[in-house]
């Protein structure tokens, strides 16, 4: 069985000490930097621009997430396969011509993912699960940190499993928000691959020793 993943969410980082955080994931037993690139139209915050993720690929040695929560991603594809980008997940909800923009993003040498908000129907990727590396549950609604789990991912989780095992693909389910000690192990069981973790990992005493404690109980 392969190894599940963890992905700490930069959004939750010391903004003001970002290379300080940056090099302590790069210490630690997480497997992923991930991204949030927020531009206050899609959702309600503003986060990263260009000149930040350039800054923070500058310093990563490990694979690069980066989750788009944009209006018209199609626009910047080639910029953030520029900027150092490994996977680029688009929103479902902000692209209505995704097959397209899945292989725009493979084209630039990406793995292409696709995030859905806690109300849209899984059922809507099943004609092109097979084309998608990665899939972004959202168990919170897109746009803040710090929010609560909604409950409801876990069923989504699992239908989500149910289809990519049907359709023979070899897409990655990816869980991000509210993720904590109290429901990783709940998600792995359903089904999930990556888990993102934001404030979890970032507000705790020891942050090396939480990411460790969660790869841990993801992998037991």
């Amino acid at each position: 069985m392969s190894s599940k993943l963890i992905a700490p969410s930069i959004l939750a980082a010391d903004f003001a000490n970002l290379q300080r955080d940056i090099e302590m994931i790069n210490d630690s037993e997480a497997d992923w930097f991930h991204i949030d690139i927020m531009d206050g139209v899609f959702v309600p915050n503003i986060s990263f621009g260009m000149p930040v993720l350039k800054a923070i690929t500058t310093h990563t040695i490990k694979p690069v997430d980066v989750h788009l929560m944009i209006v018209d991603p199609d626009r910047y594809i080639k910029t953030f396969a520029n900027l150092g980008a490994d996977n680029l997940t688009v929103h479902y909800e902000a692209c209505p011509h995704l097959h397209r923009t899945i292989q725009a993003i493979k084209a630039e040498g990406m793995k292409a993912g696709v995030a859905l908000n806690p109300h849209t129907p899984i059922a809507l990727l099943e004609d092109i699960i097979q084309n998608i590396d990665l899939i972004c549950l959202m168990s919170v609604n897109p746009g803040f940190g710090g929010q609560s789990f909604i409950e409801n991912t876990y069923s989504k989780v699992n239908q989500l499993k149910k289809m990519i095992n049907k359709n023979g693909a070899t897409t990655k389910i990816e869980i991000d928000g509210g993720v904590t000690n109290k429901n990783a192990k709940q998600l792995i069981e359903a089904g999930a691959d990556i888990l993102v973790a934001g404030s979890y990992v970032f507000k705790s005493k020891n942050q090396t020793e939480t990411i460790k404690d969660l790869k841990a109980l993801a992998n037991s």
